[in-house]
């Protein structure tokens, strides 16, 4: 399994005007499309969108539902890569990677509609601030046992 996780993605628009987030008909499945901004120096400006295909299933669907995800909004998703083969009208088979979303939650950017009026939207709860220091003795650092690489004899 490949794990992924993307922080500060978008939701895309839907595809000619279809809904940005589609729900299967059992209501078992749930699947929309982010992108993300990356650094690329031979594009202009030296940024380009990434697009990605993402699909949740069972729990996740009720997840999107209740976070009443829509277009322009900023989330972070925690998953595993996979991908999709089919036969298409012509008899090649084509191929899709997706992103099987595993956990799912609102990030800290702002979007589209609360950029223009300068409110948060009523379905994107306040973040709380990160704490300052960690909680009880963590060091950030804590051996599995054994030696450690970062205790090296230099």
């Amino acid at each position: 399994m490949l794990a992924v996780l993307i922080t500060g993605a978008v939701v895309s628009k839907g595809y000619q005007d279809e809904p940005a987030v589609k729900v299967s008909d059992s209501g078992k499945a749930v699947w929309f499309r982010v992108g993300k901004k990356v650094y690329d120096s031979q594009s202009e400006d030296n940024r380009r969108w990434v697009n990605l295909n993402i699909k949740g299933f069972n729990y996740m669907v009720d997840r999107v539902k209740k976070m009443q995800l829509k277009e322009g909004m900023y989330i972070n998703i925690r998953g595993r890569l996979d991908e999709d083969v089919w036969m298409d009208k012509s008899g090649e088979t084509r191929r899709s990677l997706y992103i099987v979303a595993e956990d799912i939650e609102y990030a800290g950017g702002k979007s589209k509609d609360e950029s223009e009026s300068n409110t948060a939207p009523a379905n994107q709860p306040e973040k709380a601030p990160l704490p300052t220091e960690a909680p009880g003795e963590f060091t950030g650092y804590e051996s599995f046992g054994g030696t450690s690489f970062f205790d090296g004899d230099d």
